[in-house]
């Protein structure tokens, strides 16, 4: 049976470890009119997408300008959405139709391909190459991948762990486009399940304990964040090469996502009432970004500098963003985090 836990020694850090950081500069936002906004991404062609549960659709704004230049109906609810260069592609779920990935060309703006999917489809990630699309997928009692290959126009799947109650929150690939990380999480507990791709079966994974909420991959780096009402909001900070937590930022609040800056120097998690910046590189909480209403979700265009917030309102705020600036700071005593003894999750073998 593999070993899903490695038990974590971190370092601990504070939100309380505040320090200013003016590194974001308000540049616009726009009322996009189509509703709560479930998930944002920026393509490198310069367009920015946002998703409307409430609206079945689709928009996609000019990146600059943040105007609207298209709402594209899709079937069904659309949550997640992952780009690589002009094509965007969207998890919808729906009553009267199967859980699809919907691909959309944002030069043309039109729906080009859909995938539909059996279960329920939870969290979606795009290679670094764009050839493959993964799609977690939360069954009754087990969860696995589907790995859609554009070029082959093909579906396959990777089984990644079965258990009472668990489910996919989030995933992410490395650069190299070799390990898939699949954040899970059950009534146990929680933990990063890595997957290598080549072979589709998983190779470890790193117990976290708290619910994911989401997982960003900075070069060698995963940030993983978590959430409860007990502990709050915390940010772990995983060495992929060791699998082992190497850091922890206690946050508070209740966060839902998280994005990873351009230069890989500034986390951005969003928090019920604001985003919180991070400094990656301290591990200090050095900015809060607010916005007109509840933020919803934060992309990051790694081209021009941008940070995009969109909220439950429905409006997108663009946000200017500087890449690494030296903070001046101390070291805090480091202490290791209570960490609860969870049972292994339970793999599936092909």
């Amino acid at each position: 049976m593999v070993d899903l836990f490695t038990r974590p020694g971190a370092s601990k850090k504070h939100a309380d470890d505040h320090r200013a950081d003016p590194s974001a500069m308000t540049l616009g936002a726009s009322d996009v009119r189509r509703g709560a906004v479930g998930d944002i991404a920026v393509t490198a062609t310069g367009r920015t997408l946002t998703t409307h549960p409430g609206d079945d659709s689709v928009a996609v704004l000019n990146a600059r300008t943040l105007a609207v230049e298209a709402i594209i109906a899709v079937h069904g609810e659309p949550f997640a959405v992952a780009v690589h260069d002009d094509r965007a592609y969207v998890s919808t779920s729906s009553w009267t139709h199967k859980d699809e990935v919907t691909v959309i060309d944002t030069t043309s703006k039109t729906v080009i391909a859909s995938y539909p999917l059996a279960e329920n489809v939870t969290a979606l990630a795009v290679s670094p190459d764009g050839k493959r699309v993964y799609a977690g997928r939360t069954g009754d009692g087990h969860i696995d991948v589907a790995v859609i290959d554009i070029p082959a126009d093909r579906v396959g799947t990777i089984d990644v762990a079965t258990g009472a109650g668990i489910g996919i929150d989030a995933l992410a690939v490395d650069p190299d486009g070799e390990r898939l990380y699949v954040a899970t999480t059950d009534a146990r507990g929680s933990a990063v399940v890595v997957v290598d791709i080549e072979t589709a079966r998983v190779a470890h994974a790193v117990r976290i304990g708290s619910p994911i909420r989401d997982i960003a991959i900075a070069d060698d780096t995963a940030f993983v964040l978590s959430s409860d009402r007990a502990r709050g909001g915390v940010l772990h900070v995983i060495e992929l090469a060791t699998g082992r937590v190497t850091g922890v930022v206690e946050l508070g609040g209740a966060p839902t996502q998280l994005a990873v800056g351009a230069d890989k120097s500034r986390a951005y998690v969003v928090d019920y009432d604001r985003v919180v910046v991070v400094c990656t590189l301290t591990l200090q909480v050095i900015n809060d970004i607010t916005v007109s209403a509840r933020p919803s979700c934060v992309a990051v265009d790694s081209h021009n500098g941008r940070l995009y917030v969109a909220d439950y309102d429905g409006h997108v705020s663009a946000f200017a963003v500087e890449t690494t600036m030296p903070l001046l700071y101390s070291q805090f005593m480091a202490t290791d985090p209570i960490v609860a003894d969870y049972r292994e999750l339970e793999p599936v073998h092909a």
